[in-house]
């Protein structure tokens, strides 16, 4: 599993990311982390807010910092 956080790298977008490794922790799941700051490639992923985060190049949320609670809810389909 890939999980993508896209933003220009700003401190929100490193609250997500953190709280997104917290999230993948918590359910044992194995993911690689990557950081997706080229805008246009942003904007062609669908998100014009910014931070998200995608999964496997599918956008899950955008547009705050979404707390590990949340993501983990996210993620939770992505488990096997």
């Amino acid at each position: 599993m890939t999980i993508q956080i896209l933003g220009p790298g700003c401190p929100n977008c490193e609250n997500l990311e953190k709280n997104a490794r917290e999230a993948a922790e918590r359910l044992g799941l194995e993911a690689t982390f990557e950081k997706v700051t080229d805008a246009d490639q942003i904007v062609e992923m669908g998100v014009m807010k910014t931070p998200g985060f995608a999964v496997d190049g599918q956008v899950q949320k955008s547009g705050k910092v979404f707390s590990t609670d949340e993501i983990e809810k996210s993620l939770k389909a992505y488990q096997r």
